[in-house]
C-alpha cells in the first residue's frame, strides 16, 4: 500500500446550490486525505465556496426559467459548445491521481478522452439506480442527459432512503446538525424556477401565514403583505429553514433532505424539464411527502390540507461522509498502487 500523498482533483457543479452546500463539507475531509485541487463549472449557483478553486469553468449549466422548470431555449442559447471542447482539452486530467466528480461535465469528459478513471460522488449517480424510485412517465431525453452529462467509470451516490447497498444517506452539512431546530411560525419557499409574481399570486391565498420568499430572481429585499422576499443568501436561507414549521422548495435533493433533517414538515414542487426532480418527486412521494404538479389556483386546496397538517416524516441521516471518502480512497488510490 501506498502512504504517499494522492493528487487529489474535486471537480463540482455550479448549477443550482446542492452541490456547493454538499461540497462544503466533502472539501476538508478530502484536504485531509491528499493534495487537493478544486474545480467548479457552470454559472447558476447564488452561494460561494470558502475554499480556494483551482479551475472555474463555463462548463455546461442548465438555465432556470421563472415558469416552473428548466429554459430549454435559453439554456441551449447559452451553451458554449466550443468553450466547453476546449475547456476539456485544456484542463491537464493527467495531473492528478484521482478524479472525484460531482455531476460536473468538463473533468468527467476529459478522463473519458484519455481513459482515465474518474469517480462520481453525487445523488445524480444514483438517480437511476434500479431500486430508486422513478416517474411511471418515460423520458429518454431525461434518462440520456443523466447517464452522459458526465460519464464515470464508478459512482457512489446519496439519495433520501438507501435504496440499495450502495446508495448512502445524504450528506447533511455540519452548520446543519449543529443547529437546534425552532418553529417561529412561518414557511420558508425556495422555487428558483418561478417567478415572484407566480409565488406571491399563490401564496397571497393564504394571509394568515407567513411566508418567507428566498428568490434567484431579485437583489433587494421588499415585502407584499404577508409575504417577505429576499435573494437566496445561505446564512440566512438556513436561519429561516431552522426556525421554521415548514418549507416548500422543489424537487432537488439537498433542501428536502435538508428540511427533512430538521424535522419540518415539506411539500415539493418538482420543476418541468428537470427529470431528476420528477424522480425525486417520486421518491419523496413513496416517503409520504405531499408533491404537487405546479404552483396554481387548482392546487390551492392541497396547500391549504399540507398547512393544515402537522405530519412530519421521520428520516435518520448518520453522518458517515468521512467513511464514505475513506473507501473511496482505499478502492481507488491505495489498492492500485504498488
Amino acid at each position: 500500500m501506498n502512504n504517499s500523498r494522492p493528487k487529489i482533483l474535486y471537480a463540482i457543479q455550479g448549477t443550482g446550490n446542492g452541490h456547493i452546500s454538499r461540497a462544503r463539507d466533502i472539501i476538508p475531509i478530502l484536504q485531509q486525505k491528499g493534495d487537493l485541487d478544486i474545480l467548479v463549472s457552470g454559472i447558476q449557483a447564488d452561494m460561494q465556496l470558502p475554499y480556494p478553486i483551482k479551475y472555474r469553468f463555463y462548463g455546461l449549466s442548465f438555465i432556470f426559467g421563472q415558469k416552473g422548470g428548466v429554459d430549454l431555449f435559453k439554456t441551449f442559447r447559452k451553451s458554449k459548445f466550443r468553450k466547453l471542447i476546449l475547456e476539456v482539452k485544456q484542463l491537464p486530467i493527467e495531473n492528478y491521481d484521482l478524479v472525484i466528480n460531482d455531476f460536473e461535465p468538463v473533468s468527467a469528459w476529459a478522463c473519458y478522452f484519455k481513459a482515465k478513471p474518474c469517480i462520481s460522488l453525487s445523488h445524480q449517480a444514483v438517480v437511476l439506480h434500479k431500486n430508486s424510485p422513478q416517474p411511471k412517465k418515460y423520458n429518454l431525453i431525461g434518462k440520456s442527459i443523466l447517464k452522459n452529462y458526465a460519464p464515470c467509470t464508478a459512482e457512489y451516490g446519496f439519495h433520501f432512503q438507501e435504496y440499495d447497498k450502495s446508495i448512502y444517506p445524504p450528506v447533511i452539512r455540519k452548520e446543519i446538525r449543529a443547529i437546534v431546530p425552532e418553529n417561529k411560525g412561518h414557511y420558508t419557499v425556495y422555487l428558483p424556477a418561478l417567478s415572484d409574481n407566480k409565488i406571491i399570486k399563490i401564496l397571497s391565498e393564504f394571509p394568515e401565514i407567513k411566508w418567507q420568499v428566498f428568490s434567484k430572481h431579485t437583489k433587494e429585499a421588499y415585502n407584499k403583505n404577508n409575504i417577505s422576499v429576499s435573494h437566496i443568501n445561505n446564512k440566512e436561507f438556513i436561519n429561516s429553514i431552522a426556525t421554521s414549521t415548514g418549507v416548500l422548495c422543489g424537487a432537488g435533493f439537498e433542501t428536502p433532505a435538508e428540511a427533512l433533517f430538521l424535522k419540518k414538515k415539506l411539500m415539493v414542487i418538482p420543476m418541468k424539464n428537470q427529470f431528476e426532480q420528477q424522480c425525486n418527486a417520486q421518491a419523496l412521494k413513496e416517503m409520504g411527502i405531499p408533491v404537487i404538479k405546479n404552483l396554481k389556483i387548482k392546487h390551492v386546496p392541497k396547500i391549504k390540507e399540507w398547512l393544515e397538517s402537522t405530519e412530519i416524516i421521520p428520516v435518520n441521516y448518520p453522518d458517515i461522509t468521512q467513511d464514505i471518502i475513506n473507501s473511496i480512497i482505499l478502492k481507488h488510490y491505495n489498492n492500485n498502487q504498488p
